[in-house]
């Protein structure tokens, strides 16, 4: 519930930033992890497109789309120190994100790879809408 609640306050932080966003430490590598240090402050970002997001994201997640145009300002404010896994459709938006995050600051990102992945990973749900 924790972990819901903190989606909705950054999709909030956000979307009074002007984003337009759905609300439903790198590890020396950007693959995808087989197990992950997940707990209720854990942030999930599904960093597909929002037509992907629409079609099946985790339950949760905030949509933060890698390919809009808003993608750096959008992630700009975030909390650099706070935990963020990062997943998407395919995976491989994933992994870009995760360097870009890592780039700017970010020490606790996870890539999850890809939705399904995720899900199996963190043990969410996939939804729709």
């Amino acid at each position: 519930m924790k972990r819901i609640i903190t989606a909705l306050a950054i999709a909030a932080t956000l979307g009074a930033a002007g984003f337009g966003l759905s609300a439903c430490a790198p590890t020396g590598s950007n693959a995808p992890m087989a197990a992950i240090d997940f707990t209720a402050d854990t942030i999930v970002i599904d960093v597909g497109t929002p037509e992907n997001f629409a079609a099946g994201h985790l339950a949760g997640a905030v949509n933060i789309n890698w390919q809009g145009e808003e993608f750096m300002q959008a992630i700009g404010v975030l909390d650099k120190a706070a935990h963020y896994v990062v997943y998407c459709r395919s995976g491989n938006l994933a992994g870009q994100a995760l360097d870009m995050m890592a780039s700017m600051g970010f020490t606790n990102v996870q890539n999850l790879g890809s939705v399904d992945e995720a899900a199996k990973t963190t043990g969410l749900t996939v939804v729709t809408g």
